[in-house]
Parts: structure tokens; sequence; C-alpha cells
């Protein structure tokens, strides 16, 4: 399992914790701008890269300026939005993309496949990870690496997400890293 795990960050318990692992890239999720540096410093400490989620960073705009700012100042691994203007900013920038997104019906999941087209992220994070037909649909309509994340509390559930074709699984859920 745990080559498959990219390990979500929420708070600073989940850090903590993080550091005591062999994971060397995570996901920030939740971060105040004002953490951020410390963060990023203590990761870069313990040989960890960092995927940034612009769209919950607390204390900044979720733009594609906020994201050239994070980008040049701290240097993440790649970049998490919703945003199709914040993905392509980032790939402008030569760096990493993880596009989210939330899948809750049909309409969801055309309007979603259609942005993926559109952007062509390095990744997609569909939401949530236990629905395994999507992430399924997903990656071949769209010929793009899947991540499957939320929802998912269990050994079983990430398997079946990497059985459907996720690359990788995000979980805060500790006791899966």
């Amino acid at each position: 399992m745990k080559k498959t795990v990219l390990p979500a960050i929420r708070t600073m318990k989940d850090l903590e914790k993080l550091t005591k692992t062999d994971y060397k890239v995570c996901v920030l999720l939740d971060m105040h701008i004002g953490h951020l540096k410390s963060v990023m410093d203590l990761l870069k400490k313990h040989g960890i890269e960092a995927y940034i989620h612009i769209d919950l960073i607390k204390g900044m705009a979720h733009d594609e300026f906020a994201c050239e700012y994070i980008i040049q100042t701290y240097k993440p691994k790649g970049i998490v939005s919703t945003k199709t203007k914040v993905i392509q900013k980032a790939k402008s920038l030569n760096i990493l993309t993880i596009f989210r997104v939330f899948i809750i019906d049909s309409q969801a999941l055309n309007r979603s496949i259609q942005l993926i087209k559109k952007v062509q992220p390095d990744f997609v994070e569909v939401l949530p990870g236990v629905a395994h037909k999507i992430v399924k649909i997903v990656g071949e309509e769209t010929a793009t690496k899947v991540i499957a994340g939320g929802l998912i509390d269990e050994d079983r559930e990430v398997q079946e997400a990497i059985d459907s074709g996720a690359s990788y699984v995000t979980t805060s859920n500790r006791a899966l890293w």
C-alpha cells in the first residue's frame, strides 16, 4: 500500500507524523499563509516534497497570481487546484499539476472530462476517491493519470482505487500511511 498513498497533511500532528515516516512526497491542505514557510522548511529538512493545494491556503486569493507567487517563493513539487486558470498558470511555469474534480453526478462527470481535456493536468484527483467507476472512466476518457481521494478510510478502499486505475490515493487517515 505504502507506495500508492500520498499523505494529505491538514494539521501539525499530521506533519509531525509524516516526518517520522519514509514518505518523500505529500499534499498540503488547509494551510495558513503565515505557516507555509516554516512548514516547507521543515519538509525540506526531512527531504519531503510537497504539492500545495492553492485553493485551501488561508490568507490569500485562490487565483493564478497566488499560484505564481507560491511557486516562485516556496518551490513546491506541484500545485493542486480545482481552478483551470490556476492549473494553466502552474503548467506555464513548468511545475507538476493536480486538477481536483468533484464528481457528484453524471453532469459533473461530463463537465470534468471536458475540463481535464482542456487543461491537460499531470494528474487528476477524483473525489470522492471511493467512486471507483469514475476513476476508471476519467482515466480511460482523458488518458490522464488519476489520483483518488476523499472518504478513503480502509486498506480495502485504497486497493479498490488502485485496481480501478488510480495511480495514487490521497488520504489524511494516518493509519493508512
